[in-house]
């Protein structure tokens, strides 16, 4: 029997949705929370505080029970008693911590020493209550760790919706233009946005991807949860499974913090995993397994997290071809490979060429505080002759280059943008890196950059053309 036995019982009525938000934060109807405690009066006090205001509630009634329901599901927060039989609340807490517990916990004390407090600081508690309480204090501490939770998710995903903001900043959430091809990209991603089922987009680097991959999240009823996009081309290898993993404090040379990885910041929303076919064999196996388990083992955690997030992947490669040869496994490829979506490039769209030119134009020129470029006949012919191995990309950094110098670049107007009528696809983009190339004195970052495509891109490229 728990010597903290003290509760303050009262009746708790069940307000409506939008006096639940207003008091207790936007967060509290969307959470899970597993209550752990040996006294049934707490236990069915606590879950009578929350049933009406939580998305999910469950109780356990000692250490053993709470650990066998972690591994069930994921939960947000865990309100845990401290002193139970055999085991203290605090102890259970830092045994959880160390095996992969990410869940944000709240400890339930009767004793308010200083003695305990560190002890919860260094169990990884994030708050504690002093019992007896009210059920507005528990509500309190439960909306501050959700708070603390979404700020951390947020700012995560930030950092990734930084390093990602080129071209689709500019076209977020709109899959722009008037072609029939783009109108059927439309219509599919409409179709599919709604459904949980994983998304193949495929398409040449520079095509807008990544602005499907967004629309498909803001169609969908995760919408208001968290996208966060990852290219897989620009984590280094040895980096990549602690990216999307995590690990635990310990778990190797430098890793001074737990750290939540992207699968677990992606909760509830979509992991967009950009360049797939640049992931590492050994990595694709591990991924494969998330995809069929749904559930995650951070780096050095004996835990398996269960995540609910849907995938979208990317690639600009043709990954049937990469099967065949043995750079990508065929189970993840069939798995992954349920909906596929194909985006056009620029140079089958031409009706969207002179479209998006004025859209790029006009919001640069703003962003930019330069005044628009005017584009006249000649300019279109050109823009329109142009095969754009980049892209909307390309287009994008066109635009941007114009508006600095304020006009054209005087080789657009000149015809090398308009190749020879029996050049190849291939020898016409081959021309143009090399070109792009020569113009940074062979800075192979600089010229992905001006072209919009990665700098992998640029390397593959080069050692298929000189052998």
């Amino acid at each position: 029997m728990s010597q903290e036995s003290d509760v303050q019982h009262e009746v708790i009525p069940k307000p409506p949705a939008a006096a639940q938000e207003s008091d207790f934060g936007p967060w509290l109807a969307k959470a899970s929370i597993l209550v752990v405690d040996d006294e049934p009066g707490m236990r069915n006090f606590l879950v009578r505080t929350l049933e009406s205001r939580c998305k999910f509630i469950d109780e356990a009634s000692d250490t053993v029970e709470a650990s066998r329901k972690l591994d069930e599901r994921h939960f947000d927060i865990v309100i845990l008693d401290n002193i139970m039989p055999k085991k203290t609340g605090l102890e259970w807490l830092a045994e959880q911590r160390s095996i992969g517990l990410y869940a944000e916990t709240i400890l339930m004390t009767a004793y308010a020493d200083l003695d305990t407090a560190i002890q919860a600081i260094r169990a990884g508690a994030a708050d504690f209550v002093l019992k007896p309480f009210r059920s507005n204090q528990i509500l309190n501490a439960i909306s501050r760790a959700l708070d603390r939770i979404q700020l951390q998710r947020e700012n995560f995903a930030l950092k990734y919706e930084l390093r990602a903001a080129s071209d689709h900043i500019y076209l977020r959430d709109r899959i722009f233009g008037s072609s029939a091809t783009i109108q059927q990209t439309r219509e599919m991603i409409s179709r599919v946005a709604p459904l949980p089922t994983s998304v193949l987009l495929t398409g040449e680097s520079g095509t807008g991807k990544e602005v499907l991959a967004r629309s498909l999240h803001e169609l969908s009823d995760r919408a208001g949860k968290p996208f966060v996009p990852l290219n897989c081309a620009a984590i280094p290898a040895d980096m990549l499974e602690t990216e999307l993993f995590g690990h635990l404090k310990g778990a190797f040379t430098g890793a001074d913090s737990r750290r939540e990885g992207l699968f677990l910041h992606a909760q509830g929303g979509t992991l967009f995993l950009d360049e797939i076919g640049e992931m590492p064999v050994a990595l694709q196996s591990k991924l494969l397994r998330v995809i069929e388990d749904r559930k995650v083992r951070p780096v050095g955690s004996e835990r398996e997290v269960p995540i609910d997030i849907r995938f979208v992947f990317a690639t600009n490669a043709d990954l049937a071809k990469d099967v065949e040869k043995g750079r990508f496994r065929a189970d993840l490829y069939y798995r992954i490979n349920v909906m596929q979506v194909h985006l056009a490039p620029l140079r089958e769209r031409e009706k969207d060429v002179l479209e998006l030119t004025d859209l790029f134009m006009n919001k640069l020129s703003r962003q930019l505080g330069m005044p628009p470029v005017q584009v006249d006949d000649a300019i279109k012919a050109a823009l329109l002759a142009y095969n754009w191995p980049g892209n909307v990309r390309e287009l994008r950094n066109l635009i941007e280059r114009t508006l600095i110098l304020g006009r054209f670049p005087a080789d657009l107007r000149g015809g090398i943008s308009a190749p020879a009528s029996n050049a190849t696809l291939e020898e016409v983009e081959r021309r143009h890196i090399l070109s792009v190339l020569d113009e940074v004195a062979g800075n192979r970052d600089e010229a992905a950059k001006r072209l919009g495509i990665s700098r992998k891109t640029i390397d593959r490229k080069l050692t298929s053309w000189h052998g």
